[in-house]
């Protein structure tokens, strides 16, 4: 569930060494992971394994030295002089007694299969010369490949390809994974990710205290709402959705559609009165109130309403951000989505000050990366060293709230550094109006008094799973449709009493 960075992760070979384990068992036990990986892949055929001067070298010849032992034909091609490896590294190249090739191209052959064991996760530069080279061999021989620990080229911090990186069928990686390894591109590149036990204790995450994580059932099953059987639509809270002008009413009501099949026990769309009739003849178990000024909207939400979307087809400009302000001032909880986010590219600042001083984090962003640096300028996505998860958990902490940065790795970070990684989404949510269900689907967990954090979670969560219950050609109306299914999954899978 944990995932740690590249130096959180040393320190757990750290303490784990220290505590008495040689460094050179953790390496074996890993090489014999990656040979376990190796047979089940390419089950007969010749192996190739290339190694670094590295910690990730040394996985690769005691994985060769492994499989040469159960009746494999294996070929290693070491990336630098033999002498000049130091540490476990040496001792597991000591042990393989087979041929060293030489390190180029035209070394690779026609094998089975291909160990990556160039470069592990602690890579920070970008690759050039003979490395580069036989990445980019690699990847034009056509061989399936695995990976030790991560595809060679890529971040462990960020995902980012540092010049050229690997693209493996497979991954292995060791103790727990880490943010390269979920982040994109590195999650293309990692292939399947099969993470395996070296012997490193979990007890070293009370001591590191990571606070990063897949965004996984476990990890948020306790805020998870069920219903009593003595409850009743009230209590299960009332989420409204602010409808645009009468050409861009449909987001909204594909908000609120996710609102109430998330489980608010009432949703209404406040809609402006020329867009009354249309967003009227289109819904039926969800209320609609004619609300054209911001008087109006404070005192539709003074009325028992728990959670509240402004986003979603509202329109940019002033009306809007008034809007925004009105719920703010009025301590609801609220998503915050497209046009809401917009509203105030001019003036952010106004937008944190409103949301510290409602109190307790209540607010949830949910920009994606073209609407990200409007409000938080100098957060680039294109530097290789800045991870999507350092930035969100940077804009969560300026916000003063939760922030979600949508996408296939969707981020979100709390202000008190809490985030999680979720790779759930299937291709196919890249619709228009998915973005519009999943902001209704977070406001109706709001709505029933789930944290912000948590219902964001929940929300991503449940969003990307749905969208792989309709499967390919699925369309935004789909989503809130398939929502049942996955929450009989998670009653099912949790026992969860009513």
């Amino acid at each position: 569930m944990e995932v740690l960075t590249t130096c959180e992760m040393s320190e757990a070979d750290r303490l784990t060494i220290a505590a008495g384990t040689p460094g050179f068992e953790l390496m074996r036990n890993a090489g014999h992971a990656v040979a376990d990986a190796a047979m089940d892949l390419a089950e007969e055929g010749a192996i190739l394994v290339i190694a670094g001067r590295g910690n990730n070298g040394g996985d690769g010849f005691v994985a060769a030295t492994e499989l040469a032992a159960r009746g494999r034909e294996v070929s290693v091609i070491l990336l630098c002089d033999r002498t000049t490896l130091q540490g476990d590294a040496a001792l597991a190249a000591q042990a393989w007694k087979g041929e060293v090739l030489p390190c180029g191209p035209n070394s690779i052959g026609t094998p089975a299969l291909i160990i990556d064991a160039l470069f592990g996760a602690g890579l920070n530069r970008v690759v050039k010369g003979d490395p580069l080279e036989m990445i980019e061999a690699i990847n034009a021989s056509g061989v399936p490949v695995l990976s030790v620990d991560l595809p060679s080229g890529i971040n462990g911090n960020t995902g980012a390809v540092m010049g050229a990186a690997v693209r493996a069928m497979e991954t292995v990686t060791f103790f727990r994974p880490k943010p390269g390894h979920m982040l994109l591109p590195g999650r293309v590149h990692a292939g399947q990710l099969r993470v395996v036990d070296i012997g490193i204790d979990a007890d070293v995450l009370e001591a590191i205290r990571p606070q990063t994580s897949d965004n996984v059932p476990d990890a948020w099953a306790s805020a998870f709402p069920t219903p009593r059987i003595d409850s009743h639509k009230f209590s299960h809270g009332h989420a409204v959705v602010v409808s645009g002008d009468i050409a861009s009413t449909g987001a909204a009501r594909l908000a609120a559609r996710g609102a109430l099949r998330a489980g608010a026990g009432l949703v209404t769309v406040a809609s402006p009165r020329e867009a009354l009739a249309v967003n009227a003849g289109a819904l039926t178990a969800i209320m609609v109130r004619p609300v054209d000024t911001t008087e109006e909207f404070a005192k539709l939400i003074s009325r028992k309403v728990n959670a509240c979307v402004i986003g979603p087809g509202a329109g940019v400009g002033d009306h809007t951000r008034d809007l925004v302000l009105a719920l703010l001032a009025a301590q609801c909880h609220a998503v915050l989505d497209a046009d809401a986010l917009t509203s105030f590219a001019d003036a952010p600042d106004k937008l944190f000050s409103a949301i510290r001083a409602a109190g307790e984090a209540r607010v949830v962003l949910t920009p994606h990366e073209g609407e990200f640096p409007r409000l938080f300028s100098g957060m680039s996505n294109k530097h290789p060293f800045r991870s999507k998860l350092e930035r969100v958990r940077a804009a969560a902490e300026r916000a003063g709230t939760v922030v979600l940065l949508k996408g296939p790795d969707t981020v979100i970070a709390s202000p008190d550094g809490r985030a999680v990684i979720s790779a759930n989404a299937p291709p196919w949510l890249a619709t228009a109006g998915s973005g519009d269900v999943l902001a209704g689907i977070i406001a109706g967990f709001l709505a029933q008094g789930v944290a912000a954090f948590e219902a964001a979670c929940i929300g991503v969560w449940m969003h990307g799973e749905a969208g792989s219950e309709a499967g390919p050609g699925l369309i935004a109306e789909d989503l809130a449709e398939t929502l049942p299914a996955v929450f009989r999954r998670l009653y099912d899978r949790f026992e969860f009493q009513y």
